[in-house]
């Protein structure tokens, strides 16, 4: 039975969907852990430093994540907190896999950075800012590790506002750093939160009018505190003033500081969070105009495929972010890209690597379709006689190219079937040598061969032999005018997965020489 409008309003206005993002070993994972704890979802929270034992951490389900303890692809996390329907993407830091990052940024409504307090401002960290910025994403800062050793707070503050070109504001303020964490001075709700109270009944400390301890104050005699005191007066006097509108935009980013590792902090940031992050907005289409939350009919479009998250049933799952309407189990459906009717019988929803068959979900939320080969990334899915297609998902020319084949010639089946799946996820690209036919995979960066070869191995049963080919520069030729001479030894010819011819060059040089003996050949860099 389909909800009502005012019901559907009710709905939407309760979701908070966000991604985490960081530069690798940031702790992005680790704060992942803790929002899971509060919100019920795990009763003890695990951390990907503990490989020697089996309390990995929930987002990092895949094998090789937790072996080498790092996030290789990202996850949706749902769970309920404070009366919002919570939905965390945990995205991978590494830079090898920001293409997944970037199209799950297309997802959201709103991004978390973490930022490591010794390192500040890393390249990743810049790189996905970037993304969000372009999309206009209002930005959350937790400058993390506050337990450890770490920059100063102002240093911090300027780096961000320098380095990034957003306004920042501090909504607490760290009390000392390392062994001397006393914890956080809270501007925002006018209390002091202690790492240490006396009574762990009562960990915080009002703040008066005055900006002061109202009572006792068991750290008044603490050099920190008085640094903290002389640091806020500082940005009270010449600080930014906040400004809701401007965080809306992703001009202004408030800041927390704490310890994820040790759980502080992290619960006053999601509390605050929760006041000011955007319910879903309008998604654009490819012809400019926004699909709007609460229209009526259903829509939302793939931003991810996944294999194999159940190994032992092979199952293959397609994310959907859903941008409007209601979505019910049973529904029928169009896939825009092909114009076929499709039924949403089997539709899950996630905690990592569990998840439960979903009845209905709204606007914002994220479900996972069971697929058998029918969704591709990008793909667009909707309701109604109106068509609807959103705009498309970024995805990057690979760099680097190894040819791959299998290492046992009679197990050609799980070979094939292992390519043709993992390639589905979009982390590597597949080419054919237009002659031969050979197998050559084309990527970002080196670790997605290293995660390929491994997937092959624990997950299809099939070893894989890489033959590096190094870093190529690919370019599409039209079929009309190619002519398969024009190949060599600089300019390898091979076909995608859709069969459309492309030379791979070897460098610069060679792509130039190439454009000086066939000038009247349009080369292209399109996926």
């Amino acid at each position: 039975m389909m909800i009502t409008s005012k019901e559907l309003a009710q709905a939407v206005s309760k979701r908070r969907t966000f991604a985490i993002i960081s530069h690798p070993d940031a702790g992005k994972t680790t704060i992942t852990e803790q929002l899971l704890l509060f919100g019920g979802v795990v009763r003890e929270a695990g951390t990907v430093k503990g490989r020697g034992s089996s309390n990995f951490a929930k987002s990092d389900w895949m094998e090789i994540e937790q072996k080498r303890g790092i996030s290789v692809t990202s996850s949706v996390m749902q769970f309920d907190y404070d009366g919002k329907r919570i939905n965390i993407l945990d995205t991978p830091g590494h830079e090898d896999f920001s293409e997944d990052t970037y199209r799950t940024l297309m997802a959201v409504d709103s991004a978390v950075m973490v930022i490591d307090g010794a390192k500040g401002i890393e390249p990743q960290t810049r790189k996905l800012f970037q993304i969000c910025k372009m999309r206009g994403i209002p930005i959350f800062t937790f400058i993390n590790k506050f337990d450890r050793d770490a920059r100063e707070p102002l240093d911090l503050m300027n780096e961000i506002e320098e380095t990034l070109g957003i306004e920042t504001y501090p909504m607490d303020w760290p009390i000392g750093m390392g062994r001397q964490f006393l914890g956080v001075y809270d501007r925002f709700n006018k209390r002091v939160a202690l790492t240490h109270p006396a009574d762990p009944d009562q960990p915080y400390l009002p703040l008066g009018d005055d900006g002061m301890v109202a009572g006792d104050n068991p750290i008044a005699g603490e050099g920190e505190w008085q640094d903290t005191l002389d640091g806020i007066e500082l940005i009270e006097m010449a600080g930014t003033e906040f400004d809701e509108a401007k965080i809306a935009a992703g001009d202004q980013t408030p800041v927390f500081f704490g310890s994820a590792l040790t759980n502080f902090g992290v619960k006053t940031f999601l509390e605050t969070y929760l006041k000011f992050a955007p319910a879903p907005s309008p998604h654009k289409q490819d012809d400019g105009t926004a699909v709007e939350p609460l229209a009526p009919e259903f829509s939302g479009f793939v931003f991810k495929i996944q294999a194999n998250m159940n190994p032992k049933h092979r199952d293959r799952i397609a994310f959907v972010r859903i941008c409007s309407g209601e979505f019910i189990r049973g529904m029928d459906v169009t896939l825009e890209r092909t114009g076929k009717p499709l039924r949403l019988s089997n539709v899950t929803e996630f905690m990592a690597n569990t998840r439960e068959n979903v009845e209905t979900a709204v606007a914002g939320d994220i479900i996972g379709l069971y697929d058998t080969g029918n969704f591709q990334i990008g793909d667009s899915i909707y309701t109604g006689k109106q068509a609807v297609k959103f705009e498309k998902l970024p995805q990057f020319t690979p760099e680097l190219f190894v040819r791959v084949s299998a290492k046992n010639v009679m197990k050609q089946k799980s070979f094939h079937k292992g390519i043709t799946q993992l390639v589905q996820e979009g982390a590597v690209q597949l080419y054919q040598s237009y002659t031969t036919n050979d197998y050559i995979l084309g990527a970002v960066g080196q670790l997605q061969f290293e995660v390929f070869k491994f997937r092959m191995q624990n997950e299809y049963n099939s070893e894989v032999i890489m033959e590096p080919l190094g870093s190529k520069t690919a370019r599409w030729i039209d079929l009309e005018q190619l002519d398969p001479k024009m190949a060599s030894s600089r300019n390898m010819l091979v076909k995608d997965r859709n069969g459309d011819p492309l030379f791979l060059f070897e460098n610069q040089f060679a792509e130039n020489w190439f454009k000086q003996k066939y000038p009247d050949v349009k080369l292209t860099a399109k996926l």
